[in-house]
Order: structure tokens, then sequence, then C-alpha cells
């Protein structure tokens, strides 16, 4: 965009792109989200590299370190959140891929991690889960139907594939709300549109209950002036969706993940650390209100 900063080309983007999606799913209201048992959250961005798999991994970390029971399902075919709490699995150990088929019980799968957080472990045969269902009726229930029977949580917290896939839809059809992390740099902003397009999708045909968690900002550095533009663009968009609590550009939360730890394990003391566990309780806080309502 010839003449335009960074800064402004970004924010000529945002305002094209997010606008009507803002006003279509109703993003700045606040209509709250049934949870009449778990509270099933997906964090979700179907760009990678914005913090996604750190962020449902450390959130469900301090929420269970809070005193709160959950369960985190690890949807994506990668395995990060698997690995990087460091579970270990035998070759062809049943995990989200045969919970999923029908196969087994979801109970069956989850391995404790610490007291008060379980994990449902993948590994990369998930990838092939969309051909194995594509011919079965309700395909985009299969992970709803799978959590019924894993009610024992205050909460389920699901680590989404980067992609806008069947196994997204599941985990929209299946979740009562939806958490964004969105990077503070400018490309991580693309896409956003086409993520509240499917959201608005799954709404109107599958989960009329799903709602916007809300949008945090990941690897924000305050030093920069595009992620301070970043994050304006968003809250103007937003609104009161937008978390108070910015994660920070953080070594110690890159660090974590290859020594099979969250951050509270590896580096309690970190700014990371830290915002992750001002972000777990801000996350508490929504869905309790939004459960009074």
């Amino acid at each position: 965009m010839s003449g335009m900063t960074e800064g402004e080309a970004c924010e000529w983007r945002m305002r094209g792109s997010l606008r009507l999606n803002a006003k279509m799913v109703g993003l700045r209201g606040s209509r709250g989200y049934k949870t009449e048992m778990s509270s099933i959250v997906a964090v979700l961005n179907q760009k990678g590299g914005v913090g996604k798999t750190t962020t449902a991994v450390n959130v469900a970390t301090y929420l269970a370190r809070e005193g709160q029971k959950v369960l985190l399902v690890d949807l994506d075919p990668q395995a990060n959140s698997t690995s990087g709490l460091g579970v270990q699995r035998a070759e062809g150990e049943a995990g989200t891929y045969e919970v999923m088929l029908g196969q087994t019980k979801a109970m069956d799968v989850v391995k404790p991690v610490f007291d008060r957080l379980h994990l449902m472990p993948t590994d990369a045969r998930l990838a092939a889960l969309e051909i194995e269902l594509v011919d079965q009726t309700d395909r985009e229930k299969a992970l709803r139907n799978a959590l019924a029977g894993a009610d024992d949580y205050d909460y389920v917290i699901i680590d989404c594939p980067p992609a806008l896939s069947l196994l997204t839809i599941n985990a929209l059809t299946a979740a009562d709300s939806l958490l964004i992390p969105v990077q503070a740099e400018y490309y991580a902003l693309e896409g956003l549109s086409q993520l509240l397009q499917v959201v608005q999708m799954v709404r109107s045909g599958l989960n009329p209950n799903l709602e916007l968690l809300g949008v945090v900002m990941t690897m924000y550095d305050p030093r920069t002036t595009l992620s301070s533009q970043v994050k304006g663009e968003v809250e103007r968009h937003f609104g009161d969706k937008v978390f108070d609590v910015v994660i920070p550009r953080n070594v110690r939360l890159a660090e974590a993940p290859s020594h099979g730890k969250p951050i509270a394990d590896y580096d309690k003391w970190s700014k990371g650390a830290r915002a992750y566990k001002n972000l777990a309780k801000e996350v508490h806080k929504r869905v309790q209100k939004g459960k009074s309502k």
C-alpha cells in the first residue's frame, strides 16, 4: 500500500475486514453462554504461531492451580499440548483420535498431568480424522458427543488446530465459548474475518449458544509502535471483549515447552508466567459472570 506506514496499512485492512463481522457475530454483546456442567472453552486462531497452544496450556494450568478441575483436550494433530506438558505415550496408545471415532471413552484415555489438571492427548493420526468422519452423520458433533462423558470438570479447554477444518468445527460445536489469541503483529490480523464468519455459521446451524469469551493479545512488545497500533485496532473492533491482560513477548514462555513444562513450573517468576496467571483469573471471572446471567 503505497505511501502508508506499516501501522497505517494495519489499521486500513483491519477496518475493512472486521467492522461488519464484529456486528454480525455480536462480539460487543455479553449475552452469556450456557454452562450447565463444565465450562468448555475453545482456544482458536487459524493462523499458526500466535501463541494458541501456549495460551491453552498455561490458562489450563493456572485454572487448575487456582483450585479448578480442568481437562485440556489436545485437538491439534501437531500434539504440542501433549508434548508441552511432558506427557509420554506408548506407540498406538489411544487418544483424541479414538475418542472422536467412538472407539473408546474419553475418560479411558485421559492422563493426569498434576492434581486437578488432566489431558486428553493426541498424535499425528488425528490429521486423518476428517477422512474417517466424512461419511458419518453428525460428524460435526463427534467431539461434543465424546465430551458428554467427561462432565466431572469445572473447565474443558480445547487446544484447536491452526486451521478452519472439521476438527475446528467440532471444537466450536462442543464449546460454550471461544478465546482468540491475537499476536501483536501486522500479519497476525489477517484471517480474523474468515474466522468470525465460521463462528457465525456454527452459531446459526450447530451451536447457537457459542459466545466469544474474549480476545487476548500475545507476544506484545511495548517498545514497538506496531504492537500498540495493532492492540488499539483490536480494541476498536472488539471493545470490552479484549482481555485486560496482555501476554508479553517472553523468552521463558518460548523455552518452557521444550522442557515439557507449563510456564508455572518452568519459571513461575517470569513476566510470561505472571501474565498467564492473571489471564486465567480474568478468564474465570468472565466465565462466572456469564453463568450468572
